[in-house]
């Protein structure tokens, strides 16, 4: 044991011995191994960077030295308190001196390395060329793409680079571009595959200054079109926005995508997001305020391990507000109410010049799009939509744009809304008001629309407006569905005809018409008519009464009003007699209901719901017959009539009726007679 052990020692202490013998021995006999010259954070740098070299060996070296272009440039000894077998040269604000090429190599006790391979330090200046894709960055797999590098300061040559481990180059002498005064080179790169990303930037230089370029460009990736599903992509709040509003552009693809990229197809740059959203991990593109610039037709794409994805379907983004000072005007004819199965037209008209007119609905199921025509008598650029047969899909809110064949998706400023409202075949609604048919200017007038139908919506609209209120109605403990419209102040501009329509909520259909309703303005003309009552102001139920409407200032139609009367007032055009402007409102076989204070108003035909001051007021009063006694409350109340009824039938069937009673009678009589005469004889003599 102790022998062995005698041994082992020896041997130990006679290899300690002979190891510095040997390795001495190997570096006198041949050269040492090269060194490895490493830069940090990257061999192509821009001014003012830190940069480090780094020189590492294997043996053991005592002294480190680094070269510049074949010259000492510094040296390193190295410490004892490291004994990492490598030495660093910082550099802690680089310039344009320090570009060029590096080698390193170090010594020990006894002899010195050879060089290691060179390494070029690039120093970037402050000019920046243009990298574009020649005319796309889109590509298919296995295809090619020209990238063309740009730059207006004259520089002999263009370097570009792809990102990626290999760090592949390709350089090209400058050309000049005498249209665009600019120098230039094209690239053409591929075969393109699909299993990598493939992001380009571009450098320029001198060749008598072959370590100095210019800044980089900014970096151009292409879009492989690979075989992967393709993602979705859609935008909120919707792919017609108006200038200066933020929006969402979203891409969706499968959920091991790893990159989203956003193409707009007029541009040459692509736009991509790593910042990946749940759920779903779908890219987001944010944009904070819309320009101009973003208007077009965007793709987007996805890139995961497994490669790149088919693009996505083509998303058209629109932006409006464009030609603010030049708005449209929207009108349909003959009417915004429309009835189901009847034709309607839109128009679209423009003091500016447009080459075309774009109508959209605002649920954005219906768009159309048409070139302008030139109206010389109005001096307008105009479009007609003509659109029927109508269905209740067509109830909704339209407007229209103007835009250039160059530029279709940079639209103007919309249109004014302009709603349609088609009404169908269910049962019309009915329409009243309690403050009368004619109105005072200051009052307020509220128009109440009703049904026995429970309908969850009512509509009014104006006869010759384009707006339509809508309101939601309640239920009554009697079983109907109402809906109050307060118009609030009476004004000129309150006069017209109405009428509702009713629709249920699960329903895009609305219903018949109710019958029209005048409201009519007093006061409104600067006349005041006369009127007066014939044969009394008092007479029996059954007899025949007229009201005599008269001015001496030109009217066209006179106007009959019964205080408190629910119906609509009578019309009756004028006529001349004896140099005034009269009407004659005649009413036959009266009854009580007619009763009441009556006044008169004259209208012109240009303003037709436009009344004149009213008359001074004429009180009528029916008195009832006998036969008439039993009338009962219940009763309807009769209409006032509606126009004067011609009494020559009637006259004539009185007169008739006479003669009979003269002949009856006369019959009566002779018979009479001639009893008389048989009976007494002698009378006779």
């Amino acid at each position: 044991m102790s022998c062995t052990f005698t041994a082992l020692l020896c041997l130990g202490l006679t290899l300690s011995l002979w190891i510095p013998v040997l390795t001495v021995a190997l570096l006198l006999a041949g050269s040492l191994p090269k060194p490895i010259l490493r830069v940090q954070p990257d061999s192509v740098v821009s001014r003012r960077t830190k940069v480090t070299f780094l020189c590492e060996e294997t043996i053991g070296a005592n002294e480190y030295r680094l070269y510049k272009d074949g010259k000492l440039y510094k040296t390193v000894t190295k410490n004892k308190q490291k004994p990492a077998n490598k030495a660093e040269f910082s550099f802690s604000n680089v310039d344009l001196s320090n570009a060029g090429q590096y080698e390193c190599s170090y010594s020990t006790q006894y002899k010195s390395s050879g060089y290691s391979d060179p390494l070029k330090l690039v120093v970037t200046d402050y000019w920046t060329p243009s990298l574009s894709a020649q005319a796309s960055p889109v590509v298919t797999s296995g295809g090619y793409v020209t990238l063309q590098c740009e730059s207006w300061p004259s520089y002999d040559r263009f370097i570009l680079t792809v990102a990626g481990p290999q760090k592949f180059s390709w350089t090209q002498d400058s050309q000049y571009n005498y249209s665009t005064r600019k120098n230039h080179a094209l690239f053409s790169v591929g075969p393109v595959t699909p299993n990598q990303r493939w992001i380009f930037r571009c450098y320029s230089y001198d060749r008598n200054r072959p370590y100095v370029f210019s800044a980089p460009s900014e970096s151009v990736e292409l879009l492989v079109s690979g075989n992967l599903q393709k993602p979705t992509i859609k935008a909120e709040p919707g792919s017609v926005i108006t200038s200066k509003r933020a929006m969402t552009i979203w891409c969706q693809g499968n959920l091991d995508a790893e990159v989203y990229f956003l193409h707009n197809e007029k541009s040459q740059k692509t736009q991509s997001t790593q910042t990946l959203q749940e759920p779903g991990n779908k890219g987001r593109f944010f944009i904070p305020s819309v320009t101009q610039q973003h208007a077009g037709q965007y793709r987007c794409y996805c890139y995961s391990s497994a490669g790149w994805s088919q693009p996505s379907d083509t998303l058209e983004l629109v932006v409006t507000g464009i030609y603010e000072y030049y708005e449209p005007r929207l009108s349909v004819l003959p009417s915004p109410v429309v009835t189901a199965g009847g034709n309607m037209t839109l128009h679209c008209a423009s003091d500016f010049h447009y080459d075309k007119f774009i109508l959209t609905k605002e649920d954005k199921k219906f768009t159309s799009s048409l070139d302008t025509e030139h109206i010389s008598s109005s001096r307008q650029y105009r479009a007609l939509f003509i659109i029927g047969p109508t269905t209740p899909t067509h109830t909704g809110t339209f407007r229209c744009y103007g835009y250039y064949k160059n530029a279709p998706q940079l639209w103007s400023v919309p249109s004014a809304l302009q709603q349609i409202l088609i009404s169908g075949l269910s049962k019309k609604p009915s329409l009243l008001t309690h403050q009368g048919h004619t109105l005072d200017p200051g009052m307020t007038l509220t128009l109440q629309c009703f049904s026995d139908i429970n309908y969850d919506r009512y509509a009014l609209h104006k006869v010759g407006r384009a707006d339509i209120m809508q309101h939601s109605s309640q239920q009554t403990d009697t079983g109907f569905s109402v809906a109050n419209f307060t118009l609030g102040y009476v004004s000129s501009s309150t006069g017209g005809q109405y009428r509702c329509y009713g629709a249920h909520n699960l329903s895009s259909e609305w219903s018949a018409s109710s019958e029209p309703l005048d409201i009519l303005i007093t006061g409104q003309l600067p006349l005041t008519p006369s009127l007066s009552v014939q044969p009394n102001h008092t007479v029996h139920s059954g007899e025949t009464v007229s009201l005599l409407c008269w001015s001496m200032d030109s009217v066209d139609t006179f106007i009959l009003s019964k205080e408190g009367s629910a119906q609509q007032p009578l019309r009756l055009k004028s006529k001349s007699h004896d140099q005034q402007s009269q009407a004659e409102f005649s009413m036959s076989a009266v009854t009580s209901h007619l009763s009441g204070t009556y006044r008169c108003y004259g209208a012109q035909d240009s303003s037709f719901y436009l009344l004149s001051s009213a008359s001074a007021p004429v009180e009528l009063t029916v008195s009832e017959t006998i036969e008439s006694s039993t009338w009962s409350p219940k009763r309807p109340i009769p209409p006032i009539p509606t126009e004067n009824k011609d009494h020559t039938m009637e006259n004539l069937i009185r007169m008739g009726m006479a003669v009979l009673v003269l002949i009856v009678l006369s019959i009566l009589a002779t018979e009479a007679w001639r009893s008389h005469r048989q009976t007494h004889p002698a009378a006779g003599n």
